[in-house]
């Protein structure tokens, strides 16, 4: 399974029923992945290919269904969200970055994270961000969210103060780093719209996200469980391998493939 696949499978788990991938000309793999193959689907019900047959098609779960829009050129993940206006219209949306990875071993993809944000954002009205705790050395590395003192281990839930941007280890107000998944309230979409290029002359969703910071309140929710990164080499083969072991078909063997590796 994909990392893309795993990103699906957890909004499909929130109820998130119309899942749009912004992708660019060269990935048009991805939209064929998730396309329905008939040829290939034929094939395996010839040869009794069973198992093989309902994995292809439990690709797109039942109920969902995913457009794909494309981003003509890498002006940032603000500008990839403003590709899917069209479809979305003024409505509040989810954003989920498809290289972070939230470990379904370690949640109830129905009840925790993106399930909980969606369910909180509908009882409050009020734009989530997933922060997830990296060690004090590490926060330079990531964009992180100031909430004032609050003890955001009470209800898992806590008011955004501001954000920054990688800040200096003396100077970061917490440990708290952004984690791949956003609910956005309607608002939005209006400052998206009139966000000047930043960092890189690109459109920031960042940016949009403190000046909607200045208009109305915004909460960050504490991950259940954990993440991966596999947007570095390191963390993308650490997640293969962490899914890999817990795989019902594989894991033992793979476990004690790896035993005859260490010295």
């Amino acid at each position: 399974m994909t990392s893309l696949n795993i990103n699906v499978v957890e909004e499909a788990a929130a109820v998130i029923n119309n899942i749009i991938l912004v992708t660019h000309a060269s990935k048009n793999s991805i939209e064929n992945h998730f396309d329905k193959s008939f040829e290939l689907e034929a094939q395996l019900e010839k040869r009794v290919k069973r198992s093989l047959l309902e994995e292809v098609r439990s690709i797109t779960p039942k109920g969902t269904t995913i457009i794909s829009v494309r981003q003509s050129s890498a002006l940032g993940l603000g500008h990839a969200v403003l590709c899917a206006k069209p479809i979305i219209g003024d409505k509040p949306f989810a954003v989920l970055l498809p290289d972070v990875l939230v470990d379904k071993y370690q949640s109830d993809m129905t009840r925790d994270n993106l399930a909980r944000m969606v369910q909180r954002f509908e009882e409050t009205a009020t734009s989530q961000v997933m922060v997830e705790e990296v060690p004090k050395h590490e926060v330079s590395s990531y964009g992180v969210v100031d909430i004032n003192g609050q003890d955001i281990s009470l209800t898992g839930f806590a008011n955004v103060k501001r954000m920054v941007e990688k800040p200096d280890i003396e100077k970061a107000p917490s440990n708290l780093a952004i984690t791949g998944r956003y609910v956005l309230s309607e608002k939005i979409w209006e400052i998206l719209e009139r966000t000047a290029p930043g960092a890189g002359g690109e459109i920031q969703l960042t940016d949009a996200m403190h000046n909607l910071l200045r208009s109305e309140p915004m909460e960050t929710y504490k991950i259940a469980g954990r993440s991966h990164d596999c947007g570095n080499k390191l963390g993308y083969l650490q997640a293969n391998i962490e899914y890999s072991l817990l795989e019902p078909q594989l894991g033992q063997q793979l476990k004690q493939f790896l035993k005859t590796l260490v010295v």
